[in-house]
């Protein structure tokens, strides 16, 4: 019972997070017509996405194997932190204190990559927690449960983001949208059972 009590504590951060890097995407992906709008660099349009895709990939595997070596908690804490620091600079990706609209879309597109470096540890961090906490027989209905989250986050994104778009006219509203919710969730009592993660993998 104390077992699934600290789980019931600990999963709604969990999806929380997966909710912040799964529905960023998703926004973004249909407010790309006005950022283009506002930024220009139609050429370049597709690489806003793939960036952000390109991260999560690329630092997945990194973030896992760097969390069973030295604990969920910090690495989880750190790709929160990454991640909220990338969904500020593409806010503020075309704007005076970075030099203008010229090199906007350029900008946009590095600081998505960065922002999906985060999403990566977000991700894989948060499935791992939840290894760490349930056993091995009870892991696929707390699993299940974070795909569902994961599926609504893909249903919603794009209303989420058409919402967006018409309601706030600027597109850094949309190019952002996690910084309004990065207090969702609490890193510090999510993880509070993972510090000692790195026993198993040893």
């Amino acid at each position: 019972m104390e077992r699934r009590r600290e789980v019931m504590a600990v999963l709604p951060g969990l999806m929380a997070a997966m909710v912040l890097a799964m529905l960023d995407n998703m926004i973004v992906g249909t407010a790309m017509p006005r950022i283009v709008e506002e930024l220009g660099g139609l050429t370049h349009l597709s690489w806003v996405v793939t960036a952000y895709v390109l991260g999560t990939t690329v630092s997945t595997p990194i973030w896992g194997k760097i969390g069973d070596l030295y604990g969920r908690k910090n690495i989880f804490m750190g790709s929160i932190v990454l991640f909220m620091l990338g969904s500020v600079l593409c806010g503020m990706a075309g704007s005076s204190m970075l030099g203008g609209p010229e090199d906007g879309m350029t900008q946009l597109i590095a600081f998505r990559a960065l922002q999906g470096l985060g999403a990566g540890g977000l991700m894989v961090n948060a499935m791992a927690i939840i290894g760490d906490l349930v056993p091995p027989r009870e892991r696929g209905q707390y699993q299940g449960v974070m795909a569902g989250v994961m599926s609504l986050a893909m249903i919603a994104g794009p209303l989420v983001g058409g919402f967006r778009s018409s309601a706030w006219p600027r597109w850094p509203w949309s190019a952002s949208p996690s910084s309004s919710r990065s207090n969702a969730a609490p890193p510090s009592r999510s993880c509070r059972c993972s510090c000692s993660a790195t026993a198993t993998s040893r």
